[in-house]
């Protein structure tokens, strides 16, 4: 009896198999940071498309032969650069080219704002955060622009 009490209490004292449970604690939030930081990134390059695909927009509508009007040119471009990049073209309203006015001592200029809404999903995360009981599956990127006219500015009174 003695050397079975001995034996257990060298097992209750061994520190063997507890890097394996270390190791199983720490994956899930490693694997959790590591789906986050690729979402992440998917994230910032969707943004960066939706960003140039305003500004090419804005500058195909401040052409003279175009124009800035709904439906027009620009939003057409807009449409061809998001669909060139892989990205899923948004719903109706989503792509806003409307024609601005600014006023300046010199006179007044013309000038085309487009503005951009894009859904990006996050794939990573949607398997993750239900279990956190979140709503986090998707993120709105938007992204304006604003370019002047080409054509000369109106004198002012």
């Amino acid at each position: 009896m003695d050397a079975m009490t001995s034996r257990i209490r060298r097992l209750g004292r061994s520190e063997e198999g507890s890097e394996l449970i270390e190791m199983a604690i720490i994956t899930p939030v490693l694997l959790m940071i590591l789906a986050g930081i690729v979402d992440f990134g998917f994230m910032f390059r969707s943004w960066e498309t939706v960003t140039n695909a305003a500004r090419e927009g804005a500058r195909v509508g401040v052409l003279p032969a175009y124009g800035c009007a709904d439906g027009g040119p620009a939003e057409a471009r807009v449409v061809a650069y998001l669909t060139a990049a892989g990205i899923a073209v948004p719903p109706a309203g989503n792509i806003v080219p409307a024609p601005v006015t600014f006023a300046t001592p010199a006179g007044s200029l013309t000038a085309c704002q487009v503005d951009v809404t894009v859904t990006q999903s996050l794939p990573s995360l949607t398997f993750i955060i239900p279990f956190f009981d979140g709503s986090l599956t998707s993120v709105d990127l938007f992204a304006s622009s604003v370019m002047r006219s080409e054509t000369q500015a109106v004198p002012g009174p």
